[in-house]
């Protein structure tokens, strides 16, 4: 099963490593990671998406829990929660065919953020499928570059 784990962390340095090196110890692959400061600059997020076995997670979900610089761990697997990648892509752009292509960015709502005289950059945030799904649009004009984050994730709020 796929698990999104956050973590709030204490930004000190050697965090992550402790941490992921607790994941790959217990022989889990971490398919995503994601790290970033908070609103409190003393304090980081950390998303972290791997797939395995719920009772096995649960047991690494609690050693986690238990790392000092660990403030809070948080399972969004059963929860309501936003998840978001961020993809940049530079993109062949044929003479006569950048029309074609900015209609694309257009219907999955992107923004060209670079124009070259043959290529273009597109920058393009949403789940993993949507990333997808226009990529696969994109590669038939040739696919220069690719970067992409991990995924981030927060709860939705009370409704």
């Amino acid at each position: 099963m796929r698990h999104v784990i956050s973590l709030l962390v204490e930004n000190k340095v050697g965090v992550l490593a402790r941490i992921t090196g607790l994941i790959s110890g217990r022989g889990f692959n971490i398919d995503s990671l994601a790290v970033g400061e908070t609103e409190n600059p003393d304090l980081s997020r950390i998303t972290i998406i791997v797939k395995g076995d719920d009772a096995i997670l649960e047991q690494v979900r609690k050693q986690l829990g238990k790392v000092i610089d660990v403030l809070k761990v948080v399972d969004f697997t059963n929860e309501d929660f936003v998840e978001r990648d961020l993809m940049m892509v530079k993109v062949n752009c044929p003479i006569g065919k950048r029309g074609e292509i900015i209609e694309i960015v257009d219907i999955f709502r992107g923004k060209i953020v670079d124009v070259g005289q043959k290529d273009l950059i597109i920058e393009i945030a949403g789940t993993e499928e949507k990333l997808e799904a226009m990529l696969s649009l994109l590669k038939p004009y040739g696919i220069k570059e690719l970067v992409q984050t991990g995924s981030i994730a927060i709860a939705r709020g009370a409704k």
